[in-house]
């Protein structure tokens, strides 16, 4: 188990960017790919905050640049599932309103984040007409009923998931992309080297079946066989996602995936639920610190112990630092939701900033303090970050390229 966490705080910010490029195995031979492709999101979203956008702007820019990577698992180029199809994950929370949109098992999208992007607005619209009732969870729009009654009281939906999502995407103006060409040739021949990796695990338990009523001892060996054919096909989880924070102090989260290789269709991962994948909140009476969060790793670990808002509610603490790494130990690492895991894989990003000095003043930009951490549980996690001040985008491949550090801008 690797834990690393990097904490940094930034004055005179008009706008800062986080994001990363999962948390899992990422190879050294596609490590220059990973590492541009987070400077590139960086930048797209900090033109966004010159440009006067809000948070929610700039985490959209970020994700479509990241999604549009053929080296990420999400959006272009994500892992295909059992019958060697592309769907997707993705969710978007904005701090200001709390507003939260997810898509979950889309396919035929390019851009899934723009989907979870566009059931945040329509969901901010409050009320459909005529009373209808949208579901919250949709599996296909075709189960909704065609008229009433319906109850006054329900919003859009702000979760929608497979061919449902796909239709409400299209009727609203977003694009179709076939999952052909969403497919490269990377991603292809994973899920061919997989399959054929699945293939002979299924031989050999089949095969030890046989030999298990003759020879008890063969179990061992078989379980250890099927464990090194099986374990590569969990050490990409290479989920992507941005945290930012804008010139007013407002904050906003996403995150985008393909899920898991080989996955059963129809599942949905951590990206999709709220709480799990990605959180924003701004400061309020209650809460000093206006936080954001996202996370990556093996979706069913982060949904059972809803990460992303723990680590939220940690870091109001005043030791950023310690609070994180005592959460992703209590929380996550030693949670009781995952006693039965023999390997518990995760990692996460989180930025906090407050309003600091004797001017807080919502046009005062020189009075927002920014500070942000990243800390994970699997082999590696890449990640950048950028301030509407800096020039260019610094990236880390932790735990190579970083260790506990500071820096002081």
């Amino acid at each position: 188990m690797q834990n690393s966490t990097i904490s940094s705080k930034e004055h005179r910010a008009v706008g800062f960017v986080l994001v990363h490029a999962g948390a899992g195995y990422h190879s050294e031979s596609k490590a220059k790919e990973y590492k541009h492709v987070c400077k590139r999101a960086c930048q797209k979203a900090v033109d966004r905050l010159r440009a006067g956008a809000v948070a929610l702007e700039a985490v959209t820019a970020a994700l479509i640049e990241l999604e549009d990577s053929p080296f990420t698992n999400a959006g272009t180029g994500s892992n295909l599932n059992l019958s060697g199809d592309i769907e997707c994950d993705a969710s978007i929370m904005d701090g200001r309103s709390l507003d939260f949109g997810a898509v979950g098992a889309l396919s035929g999208i390019k851009n899934p984040v723009l989907v979870a992007r566009r059931l945040l607005s329509e969901a901010q619209k409050g009320k459909l007409s005529a009373g209808r009732i949208p579901p919250c969870i949709a599996a296909c729009l075709s189960t909704i009923p065609p008229c009433g009654p319906f109850p006054p009281a329900e919003k859009n939906p702000c979760f929608l998931v497979g061919i449902g999502a796909q239709q409400w995407a299209l009727t609203h103006g977003i694009p179709p992309c076939p999952s052909e060409k969403m497919a490269t040739k990377f991603s292809l021949s994973a899920y061919k080297r997989n399959k054929r990796k699945m293939e002979l695990a299924e031989k050999i338990e089949t095969e030890h079946h046989f030999l298990k009523r003759q020879r008890p001892s063969s179990e061992t060996s078989c379980l250890t066989a099927v464990s090194e054919i099986m374990e590569p096909l969990s050490s990409s989880l290479d989920t992507v996602g941005a945290i930012v924070v804008d010139q007013e102090g407002n904050v906003a989260a996403a995150v985008s995936s393909g899920g898991l290789a080989m996955k059963h269709p129809g599942r949905v991962g951590q990206a999709a639920h709220y709480g799990c994948g990605c959180w924003a909140e701004n400061a309020h009476d209650a809460k000093p610190y206006a936080t954001a969060v996202s996370t990556s790793g093996c979706g069913e670990h982060l949904i059972r112990t809803m990460l992303a808002r723990e680590c939220s509610t940690a870091v109001q603490a005043e030791d950023a630092h310690q609070a994180l790494l005592e959460a992703m130990q209590n929380k996550f690492i030693g949670s009781p939701f995952l006693a039965s895991e023999d390997g518990v894989l995760g990692g996460v990003i989180v930025l906090r900033c407050c309003k600091c000095g004797d001017d807080q003043s919502a046009d005062n930009f020189q009075a927002l303090l920014v500070e942000f951490l990243w800390s994970h549980t699997t082999e590696s996690m890449c990640v950048g970050y950028m301030s509407a001040h800096d020039s260019k985008a610094k990236v880390r491949k932790s735990p190579h390229d970083t260790q506990q550090t500071s820096d002081q801008h």
